[in-house]
C-alpha cells in the first residue's frame, strides 16, 4: 500500500538509503578522510571557533591570504545525525586556490537535538560569521553557502521562511547539492526513527514549502544516478523557487550521491566550475 507517491514503506525507505544504492560507498568516505588529513597538513586552519553554547556549535576557518576575501561556508550531510566538519577539509582545499576563505560548520545532531534546533544553529552560525568574519580576513558581505545532502537542506533553510525580508540572513549565493527540501517523505521513512519529527515539524522545516526571504543566486545540483526521490526533491525546490530567486538546476550525468561530492572537489568537473561561476572566481 503506497504511503507516499507510488512508494510503499520499503520502497520509500530504499529511496533514501544511499548506501544501498552505492555498495562501495565506504571507498568514498575513506578517500574523503584521507584527502582531508592530507589537506590539513598543507593549509593553516583556525579550529573550533564557538558560534554558540552547544558543544557542536563550532566552526573551522581556512583563512585566505587575501584580505576581505569572499567566503564559502560548507555544511556537511549525514541525515542530520552523522559526520564531523573535519572529514570535509578536502572541500576547503579545493577552493583555497581562488584566494577565498572557507568555513566548515558543525551543528547539533539528532537524536539529541530536534530539526528545529539544528536549523536554528546553522542560522546562528551565519549570524556569528556576519559579526566576526572581518576579523578572520573574510568579507561578511560576500558569504556563499554550499551544502551536501542534509547540508543542502540546511543551506536552503538559511533563507527559507515566512518572516519579513528584513529578518533574513543576507547571502551572496547558495549551492545545494543532492539535497532534501520536502521533509514529509523523511518523516514517513525509517530515518525518522532517529529524527523523531512530527508532521508539523517536517512541514515547518521544508524549504520547498516556503518563499526565499532574499533573492540570491541558487544552484541546485543532483546526480543522474541518484534515486528518483532525490532527483524529484531537487526538481521540487527548483519549481518552487525559480520565479522567486535566480535559480539554476543541473542534473549531472554519471554521478551518484557520493561521487557528486568528489565532483565538487575536482577542479575540472562541471559542478566545481558551476560553483566558481556562482562565486565569480
Amino acid at each position: 500500500m503506497p504511503i507516499y507517491k507510488k512508494y510503499n514503506q520499503q520502497q520509500l525507505d530504499l529511496q533514501f538509503n544511499n548506501r544501498y544504492h552505492v555498495p562501495d560507498f565506504e571507498t568514498y568516505l575513506k578517500r574523503w578522510e584521507n584527502l582531508s588529513r592530507e589537506s590539513e597538513l598543507k593549509h593553516p586552519i583556525i579550529k573550533d571557533l564557538h558560534y554558540g553554547n552547544l558543544s557542536r556549535e563550532r566552526l573551522d576557518v581556512w583563512p585566505s591570504p587575501k584580505p576581505h576575501s569572499k567566503t564559502l561556508v560548507f555544511i556537511h550531510g549525514g541525515y542530520w545525525q552523522l559526520f564531523d566538519k573535519s572529514s570535509f577539509y578536502f572541500i576547503a582545499a579545493a577552493f583555497a586556490q581562488y584566494d577565498i576563505t572557507t568555513v566548515l560548520l558543525n551543528y547539533p545532531l539528532s537524536p539529541a537535538n530536534s530539526m528545529d534546533q539544528i536549523v536554528a544553529s546553522c542560522r546562528k552560525a551565519i549570524s556569528w560569521l556576519k559579526d566576526n568574519l572581518a576579523e578572520l580576513g573574510g568579507d561578511p558581505n560576500q558569504i556563499y553557502v554550499a551544502g551536501h545532502s542534509a547540508g543542502a537542506h540546511l543551506a536552503t533553510m538559511l533563507i527559507a521562511g515566512d518572516n519579513a525580508e528584513s529578518n533574513a540572513i543576507s547571502l551572496k549565493g547558495i549551492c545545494a547539492i543532492s539535497g532534501i527540501y520536502n521533509l514529509i517523505p523523511i518523516q514517513l521513512s525509517k530515518i525518522n526513527t532517529v529524527l523523531k519529527m512530527n508532521k508539523v515539524m517536517a512541514n515547518s522545516n521544508s524549504p520547498a514549502f516556503f518563499t526565499p526571504l532574499i533573492s540570491c543566486p541558487l544552484l541546485i545540483a543532483v546526480g543522474a544516478q541518484e534515486t528518483e526521490e532525490f532527483k524529484d526533491q531537487s526538481k521540487e525546490l527548483y519549481s518552487s523557487w525559480q520565479n522567486k530567486t535566480k535559480s539554476k538546476y543541473i542534473e549531472l550525468a554519471g554521478l551518484n550521491h557520493f561521487s557528486i561530492l568528489d565532483a565538487l572537489y575536482h577542479t575540472d568537473s562541471l559542478l566545481h566550475k558551476a560553483v566558481c561561476k556562482l562565486m565569480e572566481v
